[in-house]
């Protein structure tokens, strides 16, 4: 969906390359009540701050809570949308709304039709299941190589 995916920019033509990096929550970097979603388009680092408040009027509005999966894609979404209609102006961060979070999960999870359809990430490789992938994450107990 939009964890890696394509966007032609409404100017100039161009064909964008995005793909989602990582997620961070904005407290430790920068002080700020928000969670910010990397992506590389075409190599170049764009940053989604997401307000953490959307989170709490998400779970209010439905009962329902926001993933780091769905944040992710709806991110991508957001970032997809402001690509093609020419909003994206090269800036490095872009800030979204509370009521953009919100409208931009509403149709992610319209378009997957449930939450458990979306990508699980990191996207390491389509074709990996978990337990072929020979690496240990920080804090996860150590693994054995899958050869012995």
């Amino acid at each position: 969906m939009y964890e890696d995916f394509h966007a032609r920019d409404r100017f100039t033509g161009e064909d964008l390359h995005c793909t989602w990096k990582g997620t961070v929550v904005a407290i430790a970097t920068r002080h700020a009540d928000a969670t910010d979603i990397r992506f590389a388009v075409n190599g170049r680092p764009v940053w989604i701050a997401m307000p953490n408040d959307a989170w709490v009027q998400q779970k209010a509005k439905n009962g329902h809570v926001i993933t780091d999966y769905l944040a992710a894609q709806a991110a991508g979404h957001y970032l997809k949308s402001i690509i093609e209609t020419g909003y994206d102006n090269g800036r490095e961060m872009y800030t979204m709304s509370i009521d953009e979070v919100l409208q931009h999960v509403d149709q992610v999870v319209r378009e997957a039709g449930h939450t458990s359809k979306l990508p699980q990430l990191p996207l390491v490789n389509r074709d990996s299941h978990p337990d072929e992938l020979d690496f240990v994450l920080p804090g996860e107990p150590h693994k054995l190589p899958l050869s012995e």
